[in-house]
């Protein structure tokens, strides 16, 4: 869709930034990337959120919207004659962000949690914390998917989108920590959605790369040791 006047401020590290980009990309929306600095926030961004002072930030015709669940509704909305992201169905659609609420708040925070844990105690109890964080993801998409590839159905939804952007970290942390988050013994329904995700061909190209993001994780853990010293 030739689309003008769109540009995301983001970091290409970040998932709630990748999240924005796989919405825009499901609805064929053709826009400007703006990197902005990992460890220095910019003008742009402080001028277009004082509030939160955080990315992404996608500018339509020059005005900014903040927050990457806010963002992924306005594009559904703004762009209504692409293919639909949250579902139709008013019950469908609250539950689909009850999920993505759990998500943000309740799940990826673990995830974040475990690569910035060293001792093998603390890792072991944050362990235990996820396994029973994504059995309820796991029963959630069975009851969500109705049987079907993914949680929005037969196509990726809002649902997928959110979950998906967390999965470039959760394998650099399954690279970093020589483990298994989404252990296809234990949600075996949640693992097979993962290879479906990963595999599809509109999104395949723009999902973050593990190996890059232990790479950039590594490079800011020094950068902050080296700063605190």
């Amino acid at each position: 869709m030739a689309t003008k006047g769109v540009k995301l401020l983001g970091v290409w590290a970040s998932g709630y930034v990748n999240r924005v980009e796989m919405a825009l990309k499901t609805k064929s929306i053709t826009y400007e990337f703006i990197q902005d600095n990992l460890f220095y926030k910019s003008e742009l961004l402080l001028k277009a959120n004082p509030v939160y002072k955080k990315v992404p930030i996608l500018f339509h015709d020059e005005k900014p919207i903040c927050e990457s669940l806010v963002i992924l509704q306005y594009i559904d909305e703004a762009w209504s004659n692409g293919p639909c992201i949250l579902p139709s169905d008013p019950y469908d659609r609250a539950i689909a962000r009850f999920w993505a609420s759990y998500v943000d708040q309740k799940w990826f925070p673990l995830v974040l949690d475990l690569l910035n844990t060293e001792g093998k105690t603390e890792k072991a109890a944050l362990l235990e914390k996820m396994s029973e964080a994504s059995v309820l993801l796991e029963e959630a998409f069975i009851k969500i998917s109705k049987g079907k590839s993914f949680f929005g159905g037969d196509r990726i939804g809002h649902l997928d989108i959110v979950l998906g952007s967390t999965l470039g970290w959760v394998k650099a942390n399954e690279i970093m920590n020589e483990m298994k988050i989404l252990d296809e013994r234990k949600m075996p329904s949640l693992a097979e959605w993962d290879e479906r995700f990963c595999s599809d061909k509109v999104l395949k190209d723009i999902i973050q790369q593990p190996e890059k993001l232990v790479e950039t994780f590594r490079e800011f853990r020094e950068i902050k040791k080296a700063a605190s010293n």
